[in-house]
């Protein structure tokens, strides 16, 4: 190292100090790069904190203010999201079940899931979207996609083909806030039926079924308002992927301690 200092005509002293100042640059270079693929490939709907727990995961020190920083100055920060409509009619004359979820102190899976609907646009028309979810473990347990909002019932048979497939998860309890579709007796009494404990949320009260409405909303962001579906069996297709795939055994969780649903329910 001396004789090709010599030849180079610059001093040890002077050649290490280089070395020392231009390692930090090229972590912070190697670091950029990878930040700009991980929200690229999130379609940069991931915030800067969830995307430093990605970069944790990989084995990069970095806290979310360095991580907050570079998303600024490369231009990378979250896009803004579409307002959320909600498309429950809670105006009938049905029965009325309590809402028993309030008084539920979440330990295992199964002890209680949730269930909401919402709509998807097509090119030339609406779809509807029904799914439950493992309330302690975030995890979509049924699905059902239709051209109606009487698809509820098929949701929950939907669901439990595929606790068969994947598991037996038992019997629970199902909570959702009091629209007509979920409180039709074709529904509920299905869910009587599976010695499965209604309960519903009060009216006007969406925090009552937070972890749905999340979920939803979640779903709109990454998956449904970035493509566009051909037609129901497309959507039907694209959306199963996504949840089977993506949401239930690749995405981040804040609220699990940023593991995905599976790697959650195996920690537990």
């Amino acid at each position: 190292m001396e004789r090709q200092c010599q030849l180079a005509e610059v001093s040890r002293v002077g050649f290490y100090r280089y070395l020392h100042q231009s390692k930090p640059v090229e972590a912070d270079l190697l670091l950029r790069a990878r930040l700009q693929e991980l929200a690229v490939a999130e379609r940069r709907l991931r915030g800067y904190r969830h995307l430093t727990r990605m970069l944790r995961r990989e084995g990069h020190l970095v806290n979310h203010k360095r991580v907050l920083r570079l998303m600024r100055e490369d231009n990378l920060l979250s896009l803004r999201r579409m307002k959320y409509v909600l498309t429950t009619d809670s105006r009938h004359d049905l029965p009325i079940y309590p809402n028993l979820a309030r008084r539920v102190v979440l330990t295992k899976i199964n002890q209680l899931w949730v269930a909401d609907i919402t709509y998807i646009r097509l090119q030339s028309e609406f779809i509807y979207l029904a799914v439950v979810l493992d309330a302690f473990s975030r995890r979509v347990i049924g699905r059902d996609v239709g051209r109606n909002l009487q698809g509820n019932s098929r949701c929950v048979r939907c669901g439990w083909r595929w606790m068969g497939v994947t598991g037996n998860r038992g019997n629970s309890s199902i909570t959702r806030i009091e629209g007509v579709q979920y409180a039709s007796n074709e529904y509920t009494g299905l869910l009587e039926e599976r010695e499965i404990q209604i309960s519903m949320s009060r009216r006007g009260n969406p925090y009552d079924n937070a972890r749905a409405e999340r979920f939803m909303r979640t779903l709109k962001e990454e998956e449904v308002y970035g493509t566009s579906y051909l037609n129901l069996e497309d959507a039907r297709a694209r959306i199963g992927e996504f949840l089977e795939q993506v949401y239930n055994r690749q995405r981040l969780h804040s609220a699990l301690s940023y593991l995905t649903p599976e790697e959650f329910e195996r920690a537990g």
